[in-house]
């Protein structure tokens, strides 16, 4: 391993091309991350007594020599930092009226002079990236850029230059400014020799609390050390369709949550959030490690397009679809390791959709009835983790319900008796479920539901403590002691768009 500290712009201006591998998660940095770039460039550009600023180290590994000379460098670590600065450098370039300094950036930063083919460009990412980032380079105005990240970035970077050069008398001094700012940044060149093992890098950089996902380790884990042909197979087969069918905001956000829920449906054990990786690799070498990469690999994309289904309302059956929306409304991310294996039971026809709907239906009329009644729910977790094993196959709904039916005291099903009695004398105002129960309540037997979602919850007695005469008229002498039994109870409570017209 080598390190050697230099300046940003002469680590572009090398004769060389960085290639983002396919194990690399996609472009991912947002506006508020270009923002902080933006802000300490301009902080730093016309400071006398700055003359350089760290912005952190680059990893890669120097894989041959071009005939041309020009070499070829797999970027290990610091994708983001390297393309937003290629942005910038675009948006620098696009915006200038010298036609000199535009080719200048363009030809020492963002290009390989004389160079064909996808040699020609610095920088290449993976999939949309790429092209998005090179139609940016090459001003193809009417590309279709299909990297959401890499457009709006670069959209920020032109819209921060307008502004700075029309806050300026000479526009051309003002983007010089910022040229300026941009030489002083500072990173440690680090290169990796033929002995280093990249994914050691990774966890160390992560372990240092760089912003490495369990979701970016775990796809560096599963490809970095396959062969080419394989780990292209697997990424295009498997991981790339994952990530589309999640969407990019969706898979930052909820992939951790999935892979829980899968190895807990794999495992039975819940492994915490920030452990997925962890248990990932011992799950993975359980599995047969890379020899079994594909099938380990087919698997986790099966059951993701489940989940994807379930949590994020892709499921196409409108039945289903209605089902899943009412398990999100009730909160109860718990039952998805359980639901994982039934869903994949009726995908492969082992049950069909009636079955599945009263499994569902159960499932929520469970988690709905103990919050009703006030039971914890602090022990869910382990019980869906587990519950799946009671399920004989043969009489699966049968078997299922029979579990139900048998559980007692703290993890008892609510019978109709106790549910009646709780529902109508509980506090339900203040419960997280209230809005889902008032929704079903009105669109039940309903051919055109009603959508509630701009509804507020209005007490029909009001909770003012000073009621007026009428009211204390009607509720009788104890009217204090009425109130105050039966305000938050369901009785007293409805939905409507008209709270504040309403008033007492």
């Amino acid at each position: 391993m080598q390190a050697t500290q230099k300046t940003l712009t002469a680590f572009l201006r090398e004769r060389q091309q960085l290639r983002i591998p396919l194990y690399q998660r996609t472009y991912s940095w947002e506006i508020k991350q270009c923002e902080k770039l933006w802000d300490d460039i301009m902080r730093i550009a016309d400071k006398e007594d700055v003359d350089s600023y760290f912005i952190g180290s680059i990893v890669r590994i120097k894989k041959n020599l071009d005939t041309r000379e020009i070499s070829e460098q797999i970027i290990i670590d610091g994708q983001q930092r390297i393309a937003t600065i290629l942005l910038l450098l675009s948006a620098l370039a696009e915006s200038t009226n010298q036609e000199e300094s535009a080719e200048e950036w363009k030809e020492e930063y963002l290009i390989n002079k004389g160079a064909e083919g996808e040699l020609r460009y610095k920088l290449i990412l993976t999939e949309e990236d790429k092209s998005s980032l090179i139609a940016i380079i090459e001003k193809r105005i009417h590309a279709n850029i299909a990297s959401t990240r890499i457009k709006e970035n670069f959209e920020f970077f032109k819209e921060k230059l307008f502004q700075e050069k029309s806050s300026q008398e000479n526009t051309e001094d003002a983007l010089q400014k910022i040229y300026a700012g941009i030489r002083k940044l500072i990173i440690v060149d680090i290169t990796l020799g033929k002995h280093d093992n990249p994914q050691l890098i990774f966890e160390s950089l992560n372990s240092k609390g760089l912003d490495l996902s369990q979701a970016d380790l775990i796809r560096n884990y599963v490809l970095i050390d396959l062969h080419q042909e394989l780990e292209n197979t697997v990424y295009s087969g498997y991981w790339r369709p994952m990530e589309k069918n999640f969407g990019q905001e969706n898979y930052n956000k909820f992939f951790n949550r999935f892979m829980r829920d899968y190895l807990t449906m794999k495992t039975g054990r819940i492994p915490n959030e920030k452990n997925v990786y962890e248990e990932f690799k011992k799950y993975y070498e359980q599995q047969g490690g890379k020899e079994k990469a594909e099938s380990i690999l087919d698997d986790v994309y099966k059951h993701s397009v489940y989940y994807v289904n379930m949590a994020l309302k892709k499921e196409k059956n409108v039945k289903l679809q209605e089902a899943f929306s009412d398990l999100k409304a009730l909160e109860a991310k718990v039952v998805y390791p359980f639901l994982l294996s039934v869903y994949r039971d009726y995908d492969e026809e082992i049950i069909n959709e009636e079955c599945f709907l009263d499994i569902l239906n159960l499932t929520q009329s469970y988690i709905f009835r103990r919050s009703v009644c006030g039971l914890p729910s602090n022990s869910h977790g382990k019980f869906f983790a587990g519950i799946y094993k009671s399920i004989k196959k043969e009489n699966y709904f049968e078997s299922l319900q029979a579990k139900f039916n048998s559980l007692r005291a703290q993890q008892r099903f609510p019978n109709n008796k106790e549910f009646k009695e709780e529902l109508g004398r509980r506090n339900l105002y203040h419960t997280r479920n209230i809005k889902f129960l008032l929704r079903r309540l009105e669109n039940f037997g309903r051919k055109e539901p009603v959508n509630t979602e701009r509804y507020t919850i209005e007490h029909i007695m009001p909770q003012n403590q000073n009621l007026s005469g009428d009211w204390q008229a009607m509720l009788g002498e104890n009217w204090k002691a009425i109130q105050e039994q039966y305000l938050h109870t369901l009785g007293n409570l409805t939905l409507t768009g008209y709270n504040s017209e309403l008033s007492d």
